[in-house]
This record gives structure tokens, sequence and C-alpha cells, in this order.
């Protein structure tokens, strides 16, 4: 891959960035696309609201109308995430897409952070909270921007892969 992947963001109808993100990761599967389009991102945060005097955390779009996507820009990734059902287009002006700069992308925290993953591939961890608390599994995916990891544990004597936030791991 002679380019270099970068962050760009994506307009959409207001309430469509999950089906946006799915439909382009589809895509991306479907055409093979993954060495060009690394992914599809719809930054959340955890906020404290209060319904009839109870508080409650729930996730918030950070960024409502907006999906990021860490891509390399040509062509065929300009068409595929352009023509995705409920794109209206990407932020620049006119027609052509502007990267976020290095600034941006550290000024919104959460990619920074996200980079750095505290799990390897192949990595022996055990969970310290949740439901599979105690479970020793063994780490096969890491996603840093998502904060998780997917580890196999051995369930019924298989294999079975499990999504576990980085938080609830432990390293053996």
């Amino acid at each position: 891959m002679a380019e270099e992947a970068k962050w760009y963001v994506v307009h959409t109808y207001s309430g469509y960035e999950n089906k946006v993100k799915v439909d382009i990761e589809k895509t991306i599967e479907n055409r093979n696309l993954q060495e060009y389009i690394l992914e599809v991102m719809v930054p959340m945060q955890t906020v404290v609201e209060e319904k009839n005097g109870e508080k409650k955390q729930v996730q918030k779009k950070m960024f409502p109308a907006y999906v990021l996507i860490n891509m390399v820009m040509n062509d065929e990734t300009w068409y595929v995430v352009r023509n995705t059902r409920g794109v209206t287009g990407f932020v620049g002006p006119g027609s052509k897409p502007v990267p976020l700069t290095e600034e941006e992308i550290a000024n919104m925290g959460f990619l920074a952070q996200a980079e750095e993953a505290p799990y390897s591939i192949g990595d022996h961890v055990v969970v310290t909270k949740g439901v599979w608390e105690d479970t020793h599994g063994v780490v096969q995916e890491v996603h840093p921007a998502k904060q998780m990891a997917v580890i196999v544990i051995d369930m019924f004597g298989r294999g079975t892969p499990v999504e576990i936030d980085f938080s609830e791991l432990e390293k053996l």
C-alpha cells in the first residue's frame, strides 16, 4: 500500500450514523477493501442523565450526523463511501474531502488514546469483571479505537470468541 490512510469526516442524515457505519463495513468486506478502508467509527461518550429522579449512564454520539473513517483516499474508496445510503458527503470544500490534521485528531482525544492498545494478539488474559469474570482466554483481535479485544475462551470444549472491554481484562 503506497498511500497512507488518513481520517476523514463523512456527513450523514441525522440518526443514520450507525446504519452508515454498518453499510460501509459490509461493502468493505464484499469488495475486499480492508487494506484501503481501515476503520469506520461513530464516536460515543458516556454521559449521566436524570430521568424520574434516577441517574443513569447512557452513551451519546459525540458528533451527531457525522461518521469518522480511517481510509486511503482513491477513486474507488471515495465512490464506495460517497454512494452509501445515508451519506450526504465528505466534509471539505466542494467535492474534495479534506483529512483531519494531527492537531484535530489530538484535540478530539479519543483517537489519540485509542491508537495504543495495552494488549496484543496472542496475549494470555483473565477477565476481571462482568459476566465472564475469572475466565481465562487468549487475545485474538484488538480494537484500540473501541477500547476492546476479542478473546477466545474455552466453552464446552470449544474455542469461543468473546468481545471484552480493555477495562475488564488483565494480562497473565
